[in-house]
């Protein structure tokens, strides 16, 4: 099979193969720019609560409906998971922002009241 190419005498070319005799990148640019204009949507964190031998029970539970607006029956499964797995997802996903203040908001709340509560925020 003989295959010519485009460019052979008598033959017009294409706009694609003038622009690029033509070192024309324009389009090229283009498609560069679309790429970097690409955004990504900003992480989600979410609050952690650590165990400790000194936080009653209790009082996780009630932290967790009053900081994190949580029903009495996650609250109670949250803390089970912190008391039985050393750790418990209190909230979220929250932008890094929220994910802050809510646990700022919890262990000022544990300090106000005398407990160590330890809350900490991760990516997800």
């Amino acid at each position: 099979m003989n295959v010519r190419p485009a460019t052979a005498i008598g033959e017009p070319m294409s706009k694609k193969q003038k622009d690029k005799k033509s070192g024309d990148n324009c389009v090229d640019l283009l498609d560069r720019e679309k790429e970097k204009q690409k955004i990504k949507p900003p992480s989600k964190y979410k609050v952690v609560f650590h165990n400790d031998d000194y936080t009653p029970m209790d009082f996780v539970v009630i932290t967790l409906v009053v900081v994190f607006n949580k029903s009495p029956t996650d609250a109670y499964q949250i803390m089970m998971n912190v008391h039985e797995k050393g750790r418990g997802i209190a909230g979220g996903p929250y932008s890094k922002e929220i994910a802050e203040t809510k646990a700022n908001k919890a262990m000022a709340f544990a300090r106000a009241e005398g407990h160590p509560l330890k809350a900490t925020f991760e990516k997800e």
